[in-house]
């Protein structure tokens, strides 16, 4: 009987070590799920996940939702015992819907390699999002012919380089006397044409409204997951017009022609150096090198941040951001948490994980991470990295992907249009936006 007791006991014993062992071996290598969000790269995805295993023993799952369906599909998931450990917010409103899934990665290797903070989403203390790949937008310049004005000796302005310009009064001085002397500079016009034509505005009641909602929230400190984005007073659309204004007077086209322009006529005069500057994102790229007859070099190929007289825009960057935040599952165990975070600084740290995220995923990566040898070639994703790098300059938030509905942009495009044929007085323009933000906001409850 004893002897039977002792064979028990170590078997006993032997199964508890065997726990152990298992328990430890789990807690070494626990599996990374990963709800991706973009389609276009999940093979890409699948064959990281596979070097990852092989190099580290931890399993890395990716799973894909299809176009249009994220949201849907991380809440089903969520609700299973595979919940995804890493999975993706789309800003501030996102963090307000899954705060209760979203870990505090502020002490993370991830976020103190992010090279501009502010492009976090943040409640409080905490950072819940991370930035993976970001676009920016601001005004286009062509160098060549900045360069040309500069060598002006009838030139009415101080000026020697485009970096002396570094706030709006500048910028307008600067753009007005080189519209002076157009002709001169074989020009039609400083600014290509400003697409209103319905459907083709989207540069002006998206992107260049971000301006003045990211300076009403930033002078009122407003928490951007909060209610209190269901209200604005458009307290910075007087800087709204300002530049606006300057786009219109100073053109390749009169204003009144303005409804019937596409974004391809603008970057088509860009290309065929009919003008010196455009707003647009990096992802224009392909519309300046891609135009028959292109006579823009990529060396001449310049960004310039959007300034509207704002107080304080000297410290002002490019427009940057994007619709995609990694964020771990707080609800995960703490070895889990660990391994996604891990996994995600391996993929933006090592030279297999950068190699995918330049040359197979194709993103502009935020993080210090990469040298300039490791980040896209094409002249304005460098310039965008170039701004998020410069020191005592801080990115605009893309502060749009709070606006209360498609409606709201439509119809503010509209009533731009009307004031720049003149047959709407911008008082009536601005209480438009206020009440319509208010309508909007409240129809989407």
């Amino acid at each position: 009987m004893k002897r039977l007791n002792a064979i028990v006991a170590a078997a006993a014993g032997i199964a508890l070590a065997g726990g152990i062992l298992a328990s430890c071996k789990k807690e070494e290598a626990p599996t990374v799920r990963y709800l991706n969000f973009k389609p276009e790269v999940t093979e890409q995805y699948k064959q990281l996940a596979e070097e990852y295993e092989k190099l580290t023993g931890t399993k890395v799952i990716v799973e894909t939702a299809a176009n249009n369906s994220y949201e849907s599909t991380l809440m089903s998931k969520m609700a299973t015992k595979k919940a995804p450990t890493l999975f993706q917010i789309n800003g501030p409103k996102g963090y307000a819907r899954w705060k209760d899934y979203c870990a505090d990665l502020k002490d993370t290797a991830l976020y103190q390699h992010l090279s501009d903070k502010s492009l976090a989403v943040t409640s409080g203390d905490g950072v819940y999002g991370i930035p993976y790949a970001i676009e920016g937008y601001g005004i286009i310049y062509n160098k060549a012919i900045t360069d040309k004005y500069f060598a002006l000796e009838a030139k009415n302005t101080p000026f020697t380089s485009m970096d002396e310009i570094t706030d709006f009064e500048k910028l307008s001085a600067l753009v007005t006397d080189m519209q002076a002397n157009a002709e001169v500079l074989g020009i039609k016009g400083v600014f290509a044409s400003t697409s209103l034509k319905a459907g083709e505005d989207w540069r002006w009641q998206t992107h260049l409204a971000n301006l003045p909602v990211y300076y009403e929230f930033k002078a009122n400190n407003v928490d951007l997951a909060s209610d209190a984005t269901k209200r604005i007073k458009f307290e910075f659309g007087d800087n709204f017009r300002n530049i606006f204004d300057l786009y219109l007077n100073n053109s390749t086209v009169a204003r009144e022609t303005v409804g019937t322009k596409t974004v391809v006529d603008s970057m088509s005069e860009f290309a065929l150096e009919d003008c010196a500057m455009v707003q647009n994102g990096n992802w224009a790229w392909g519309q300046i090198a891609d135009v028959a007859g292109n006579k823009v070099k990529a060396e001449n190929v310049r960004y310039l941040p959007i300034y509207t007289g704002a107080a304080g825009e000297q410290s002002q960057g490019l427009c940057v951001g994007t619709e995609n935040f990694f964020s771990v599952n707080s609800q995960a165990t703490e070895a889990e948490r660990k391994a996604a975070i891990d996994f995600v600084y391996w993929l933006f740290s090592s030279n297999i994980g950068k190699d995918y995220v330049t040359n197979k995923f194709h993103f502009i990566a935020p993080f210090d991470t990469f040298d300039e040898s490791e980040r896209p070639n094409d002249p304005l994703a460098r310039e965008v990295t170039r701004w998020t790098q410069r020191a005592g300059i801080e990115s605009v938030p893309w502060n749009f992907t709070l606006f209360p509905s498609q409606k709201f942009k439509n119809d503010f495009g509209s009533s731009l249009l009307k004031y720049a044929q003149g047959t709407k007085e911008w008082s009536a323009v601005a209480k438009d936006v206020v009440d319509s933000w208010a309508k909007e906001s409240d129809s989407a409850e």
